[in-house]
């Protein structure tokens, strides 16, 4: 019983196709007990899943909290400078008008 080169073709591609398969899902298996074993290793038990998205809000409202304060600091530092610069101006003119 020979086979014709299309029914070949076909069990090829049929084999080629479960090994891919089975080797996502080897990958899949392996990725979640690397993460598994990385986050018991920082002390957090991967069975709690909401107290872990507790934790990560907490720190991303923290980050938020951070950055907008950096904003804040600087648009402070801004505006003691441009306060001083214009005070130094004034005082200038104002001598330069105190001599006329």
């Amino acid at each position: 019983m020979a086979l014709d080169e299309a029914a070949i073709r076909q069990i090829v591609r049929a084999v080629l196709d479960e090994e891919g398969e089975r080797r996502a899902v080897v990958a899949d298996a392996v990725a979640i007990r690397a993460v598994a074993a990385l986050l018991t290793s920082f002390g957090i038990n991967e069975d709690d899943k909401q107290e872990l998205r507790a934790d990560f809000v907490h720190l991303r409202r923290w980050r938020k909290s951070v950055e907008q304060a950096q904003g804040m600091t600087m648009r402070a530092v801004i505006a003691v400078i441009v306060t001083g610069f214009a005070g130094a101006v004034w005082l200038g003119v104002k001598t330069m008008l105190a001599r006329s």
